[in-house]
């Protein structure tokens, strides 16, 4: 009872510190990655997205551009984020966030945007999540295009995480009953031949020696017998003869004439 009562505070302890651990996880901010950071003429673009998320989550999304020239005019700069919905034979393309950042807008010099975006991710899309940029602008009359396609969040695959989870206690499981297997095994064989070596031992001895003392004497039986068989046959083949001659004798015997 006591060692009961033990066990049920230590798991009620683990139970809530595993909670407020995981409550403290949820409320930590995402950390956030730079995807991508390219410089063209005139114009600077970064992104930065949540470095890894889970499935049906959000992710959230940085879009920093810097003008670095005079007479900038942006004609668009669209961003799209997407996905691949897992199915069991094969994969299906999702369109996650389509949004037009910058339609026909002048950029001042060194005047830098910034847009922010949270874009939710369905609970069946994993791995790796993608962004499109589209850039069309122009420097004093001279234009410029650009489009550029990355890799951005990581979705971790919880499924198969919690699967392998499960297959890795089971291995242990299996081993520790294995061990235990063989534990009780060679306990069970020490026993036995401990048992065997002493009074059991002694005991199949003299059962043995007594089984063979029998044979023996059952061997000498079977001689005796046989003898006696052959014995008996000598008699009854004279016995036979005698009987045969006697008869011959009395039917032979001549005749008396008078």
């Amino acid at each position: 009872m006591k060692n009961l009562k033990t066990l049920t505070t230590i798991f009620v302890t683990l139970s809530l510190t595993l909670a407020l651990t995981q409550r403290t996880t949820a409320q930590t901010p995402e950390e956030m990655q730079t995807f991508f950071s390219k410089d063209y003429a005139g114009i600077s673009i970064q992104v930065n997205a949540t470095q890894t998320t889970v499935p049906d989550s959000n992710i959230a999304i940085g879009l920093w551009i810097n003008c670095t020239a005079d007479g900038v005019y942006a004609d668009y700069l669209n961003l799209s984020v997407y996905g691949y919905r897992h199915f069991r034979y094969g994969l299906e393309k999702i369109t996650l966030n389509a949004t037009c950042v910058m339609p026909k807008t002048p950029l001042v010099y060194n005047h830098t945007r910034e847009y922010n975006y949270t874009v939710y991710v369905p609970n069946d899309v994993w791995d790796s999540i993608y962004a499109e940029l589209y850039l069309k602008y122009a420097i004093k009359g001279s234009p410029f295009q650009y489009d550029e396609i990355f890799p951005i969040t990581t979705v971790r695959n919880v499924l198969w995480e919690e699967l392998e989870k499960q297959l890795k206690i089971l291995n242990e499981s299996y081993q520790q009953l294995n061990s235990t297997f063989e534990q009780l095994n060679q306990a069970f064989l020490e026993s036995f031949e401990m048992n065997l070596s002493a009074e059991n031992l002694a005991l199949l001895n003299q059962t043995y020696w007594n089984l063979r003392q029998n044979y023996t004497v059952l061997q000498g039986n079977l001689g005796e017998l046989d003898n006696a068989r052959r014995v008996m046959t000598v008699l009854a083949i004279t016995t036979v003869f005698f009987v045969v001659t006697t008869i011959y004798f009395v039917v032979r015997k001549p005749k008396k004439f008078w």
